[in-house]
Order: structure tokens, then sequence, then C-alpha cells
């Protein structure tokens, strides 16, 4: 644990590298370009970057801010396995960068910033989109979310979960 979260650099599987990080937002704030840093390479062509911000609306209602609490030792745990599968799917040259914000966040607020560098950019887009799937789908992170009339409500369930609508969830 450093002074603004839980950061870590691992090995994972045959040998891929992921940074993961949880970060609380009262200390610092996600970093893109430590992301894009991480997962650069000069034998990589693909480098595919995804993040999440707090939207200013949610099914209807305005939103003023989220909270996202979490179990930080599971949640990197997760974090771990998530990274393991991509690099299984994708190969062992695969670098992550996995990071979320822990705690109050107001809109705009970065959330997630997931980025993956492969040598080819499909496989780049392909492992960064199945991280951030998989981060929003297993992961021990909770979110409430905070409305303008003064209402919070926690979060159900994944709302990438809900394969009928697209609702732009980040």
């Amino acid at each position: 644990m450093d002074d603004h979260g839980t950061v870590g650099q691992r090995m994972v599987g045959g040998g891929a590298r992921v940074q993961r990080a949880i970060v609380d937002i009262a200390e610092a704030s996600l970093d893109i370009q430590a992301a894009i840093d991480f997962v650069s390479d000069p034998g990589f062509g693909g480098i595919n970057l995804f993040v999440g911000r707090v939207r200013d609306l949610n099914h209807g209602r305005v939103v003023t801010g989220v909270s996202y609490d979490m179990f930080d030792a599971l949640a990197l745990n997760g974090f771990d396995a998530i990274a393991a599968q991509a690099q299984a799917d994708f190969g062992e040259r695969l670098k992550l960068h996995i990071a979320h914000a822990r705690g109050r966040l107001a809109v705009g607020d970065l959330a997630v910033v997931i980025a993956a560098g492969t040598p080819h950019r499909d496989e780049a887009f392909r492992a960064c989109r199945q991280v951030i799937e998989a981060v929003k789908h297993s992961s021990p992170i909770w979110k409430q979310e905070h409305y303008a009339d003064g209402d919070s409500v926690w979060s159900e369930g994944c709302s990438l979960c809900d394969t009928a609508r697209d609702d732009g969830h980040g």
C-alpha cells in the first residue's frame, strides 16, 4: 500500500505483466498516462485504453456522484485472476493495467482505467474489452449512486448484465 491506495505489479500466469491498483479518491486520482506508460513496449503495435467516468444521468435520474466501496485484498486477487485469464487467452506478451477508484466521486471523475498492450491491435482491443467486462461482472466492488433529489441507492448488480439495453455504463 502506498500513500494513494493499494497498488502493485505482478507477473501472472505464464509471464504476462499486470499493474493493478485501487486508488482512494480522497488522496489521489486514477492516472491515464501511467496506464499507457505501463503497457507500452517497443514490440507492441497495439495499445487499447478504456476509461470509465461518472456520468450525470442514469435511468432518468440526475446523478450528483457515486461512492465505490470494496474489500481491497479480494478485489486485487480478482484483478489478478482476470489478468491471468486474459493472458491465457491473448498470450504471454500481454501487458495490462487495471485500476479502480474507491470513495466518493463527482460527476466527471474517473472511476476505472483499463489498458492493454499487445504486439497487434486486435488482441489489444479484445483483451481490454474482456478485462473491463470481467471487472464489472466479477469484482467485489459496490457502487452507491447519489441523486440530485437527495436520495442514494446501492447498485443491485452489474449494468452490463442486462444485455437488452445499452445504458453506456462505464
